[in-house]
């Protein structure tokens, strides 16, 4: 046995004593600006968890709520594996559904560990760890509510999810709070998704992938003849994504830094691994001649 542990970390080099201190002073602090936060959902969810009993551990809720999505991959997987389908019409909606039900639980957590007294870091970890996960899990499903298919379309889309959560998260530990602008993913991009499938659901998948001239009739001239309606929402959604929110994330971390007297250009090699990822599987889907 111990010639296979000296493989592993010790829990010592996962989690050093200094860590640990750190850990015990570690207080979650959040910015949402959202108007559908302030004006709607904060009512919904803040009567929401009143349906949940309070022996019902906060990490319960965020697993069940994840449970939702898992379900969904595996309605892809047994019903629509090419992510293209066109799928009966009760999918979709079971996608917009696993959607909401997880937007839902991941935002009840919180209220149900400070409504019990149990917040902890650990939770936060839990549940920001879930979110990491989800990323992928969700591209995968809104690819299918959008029939994509196995293409270029679907990666963007999970690009798309995965970024703009890893910035998110860079920019926190810099400046010790999850900001969520005016629009943002967990709350209107996650709206839109969900109305999305619904949209998929009553009227087919197909609506996505007409001429963008047909489908944005007023700008739709504007992208290539030969782009979908799907092109240019993806286009449209990437330029929000590094304008909207990875240069506002860059510009908060700069100016954490300059209040705490600390490099920002250090800061930037945090994102190599990133980068780093996102262009090995450019790299590999490039050239691969069986995958894409």
């Amino acid at each position: 046995m111990d010639s296979v542990r000296r493989y592993f970390p010790s829990g010592d080099e996962y989690v050093t004593e200094d860590a640990l201190k750190n850990l015990r002073n570690y207080k979650y602090c959040a910015v949402d600006k959202s108007f559908l936060t302030k004006y709607l959902y904060r009512h919904y969810w803040e009567w929401a968890v009143t349906l949940f009993p309070r022996w019902m551990a906060p990490n319960l809720i965020t697993l069940t709520g994840l449970s939702f999505e898992v379900v969904d991959v595996l309605l892809v997987l047994l019903l629509m594996p090419d992510l293209t389908g066109p799928g009966p019409s009760w999918l979709y909606f079971a996608f917009g559904i696993g959607m909401w039900l997880y937007s839902t639980f991941d935002n009840v957590d919180g209220k149900q560990a400070r409504r019990t007294g149990t917040s902890s870091p650990l939770g936060e970890l839990f549940d920001h760890g879930c979110d990491a996960l989800n990323c992928t899990i969700a591209g995968i499903v809104e690819a299918s509510a959008f029939g994509c298919g196995i293409s270029w379309q679907t990666i963007t889309i999970i690009f798309l999810t995965t970024a703009t959560f890893f910035f998110s998260t860079w920019e926190e530990y810099h400046t010790g709070v999850l900001y969520l602008g005016y629009v943002n993913g967990p709350t209107e991009v996650l709206t839109l998704a969900v109305l999305a499938c619904f949209a998929s659901g009553i009227w087919g998948p197909g609506i996505w992938h007409v001429p963008a001239a047909q489908g944005l009739p007023l700008i739709g001239g504007l992208f290539p003849a030969s782009w979908e309606l799907m092109d240019a929402m993806l286009a449209i959604t990437l330029a929000a994504m590094v304008f909207g929110h990875c240069l506002v994330c860059c510009w908060n971390v700069h100016e954490a830094c300059k209040e705490q007297n600390r490099s920002f250009l250090a800061t930037l090699p945090q994102l190599a691994q990133y980068v780093a990822f996102a262009a090995s599987c450019y790299v590999w889907l490039r050239n691969s001649t069986t995958i894409l």
